[in-house]
């Protein structure tokens, strides 16, 4: 086992350097991680393939491309994500400066997940090079050949001392656990999210859980079912359905299950042909363990669609669980496979009862052409984000955050969100010795008198439907013109 110790104190001496700080630094780190997804596409592909049988489009689309758009973004707004903001001032601080500066936490510590082992362990490192961090990098072990590869490539692209890369399974997870971070951006599961949190709390370091949970689908009869069995079979069945966004279970009436559970057989013989395993494009679960947790929940219920299971390929066949309890393990653990049951509800209300009932999810998902109803749904349901009439790419959509909420996780990434998680917002207040500010406020120093306080209750008080910055263009404006007549008073007198 490594001295981490010694790793962490190395990048904390090459973030004390300030070499992390200027734009410059940052661009080039980001340009060579830019490069290293491009001259090794082939590469990662086949280490993806090897942990998850994962297809060439699955990898490219869902990995790959996912990863280098979070750079371009990135590169492209970098300079104006790192100039200080200049929030609207009060009357209070009418003459002073009021700025936000960014500045970053020090040295963080990335632990990536194995279900998606390049992209959800080198985008959040996107974010937290470019808000100017040192960046200890933990692959998810799981995932074999995806972590020896980032192990492999990091180092040959960015700076070693800043960005070191860290191998290892539980031993050595639990060991860098005890060093002191100045931040920990962990995805996975919610069992040891728990665990990361409590050994963040030895040290007061700040932390972002993705987490999962139980997404739910709330399917009413007012849809396209032609159009909302594809997004939602294809959804569940990406990557084996291990994923954390995944649809979970589906809530919906029970002739609307027997019409879904209908065309669902058409969706995946279209899908997959008459024999989904022989597919190249249908994933496989990650290991053994979770092959044989996945097949205890096919016991849960009646299998109205598939239940085949190979254990020599670790493969479980996409199925359509029918008559489930709410106390079945199916209905009360993550699935994170290729399993989806299906829950009898009569309308929106009680979907929204049952959602409540549970843990927050990290995603909601309402397939409905009724507007109100989505609304409905929507505002009396709490979930980490929203999908409507899709699955997945509200995940994707440039411009929202995507993060968990309760036992979903805490915090939120992707795109500006990541430079902001890693980022620190120093409020400053810059005043100077204009006699005029000073006196304005000369009220604050004793001997305090009703006078005074009065003067600086009217001062502060916060009001409505004055623009401050035209009130301060205003007071310069005043000030000028007062110093204009002070001017032509002094001339006048003199030519006297």
């Amino acid at each position: 086992m490594a001295d981490y110790g010694a790793i962490v104190q190395r990048a904390r001496d090459a973030f004390s350097t300030g070499r992390t700080l200027s734009y410059e630094f940052r661009m080039k780190q980001l340009k060579n991680l830019l490069r290293l997804f491009e001259e090794n596409e082939l590469d990662l592909i086949a280490a993806l393939e090897a942990d998850l049988r994962k297809s060439k489009m699955e990898s490219c689309i869902l990995e790959l491309e996912i990863c280098k758009n979070e750079i371009r973004q990135t590169m492209i707004s970098l300079k104006d994500w790192m100039k200080p903001e200049k929030p609207e001032k009060t009357f209070v601080n009418m003459l002073d400066e009021v700025g936000i500066y960014k500045d970053p936490y020090g040295v963080v510590l990335v632990m990536g997940a194995w279900n998606y082992p390049v992209q959800l362990t080198l985008v959040p490192v996107v974010g937290a090079v470019a808000a100017g961090n040192c960046v200890v990098i933990k692959p998810s072990e799981i995932a074999t050949a995806s972590a020896k590869l980032i192990g492999e490539l990091v180092p040959k692209y960015l700076d070693q001392e800043c960005f070191p890369v860290i191998l290892g399974g539980i031993p050595e997870t639990t060991e860098l656990l005890k060093q002191k971070f100045d931040y920990i951006f962990y995805t996975g599961s919610t069992t040891v999210g728990k665990i990361v949190r409590a050994a963040a709390n030895e040290h007061l370091t700040p932390v972002t859980l993705e987490l999962g949970g139980k997404s739910p689908v709330y399917l009413d009869n007012s849809v396209n079912l032609n159009i909302a069995v594809k997004r939602i079979i294809w959804g569940k069945l990406v990557n084996a359905g291990q994923t954390c966004i995944a649809p979970d279970y589906i809530l919906c009436t029970r002739e609307t299950q027997e019409k879904f559970v209908a065309k669902a057989k058409e969706v995946l013989k279209e899908f997959y042909g008459p024999n989904p395993k022989s597919s190249p494009d249908l994933c496989r679960i990650v290991s053994d363990r979770q092959f044989q947790r996945l097949r205890e929940y096919l016991k849960c219920g009646k299998v109205a669609v598939g239940g085949e299971v190979d254990a020599s390929e670790r493969y479980i066949a996409p199925t359509i669980l029918v008559d489930v309890q709410p106390s079945d393990r199916v209905m009360q653990e993550e699935i994170f496979g290729p399993i989806l049951p299906i829950y009898n509800v009569d309308n929106a209300y009680e979907a929204i009862k049952f959602i409540n009932s549970r843990d927050k999810p990290l995603a909601l998902y309402i397939f409905s052409e009724n507007r109100k109803e989505t609304d409905l749904l929507i505002r009396n349901t709490s979930s980490g984000g929203v999908g409507v009439n899709d699955i997945l790419f509200h995940a994707a959509a440039e411009g929202l955050p995507f993060g968990g909420v309760g036992c979903s996780g805490m915090g939120a990434y992707h795109g500006k969100f990541t430079f902001d998680t890693f980022t620190h917002h120093k409020g400053t207040l810059i005043k100077d010795f204009n006699i005029i500010g000073e006196s304005l406020a000369a009220g604050r120093y004793p001997p305090y008198s009703e006078k005074g306080l009065t003067f600086l209750r009217t001062l502060m008080k916060k009001r409505r439907g004055i623009s401050l910055s035209f009130l301060q263009y205003g007071a310069v404006f005043g000030l000028g013109m007062l110093a204009m007549w002070g001017i032509s008073a002094l001339q006048k007198v003199r030519h006297r």
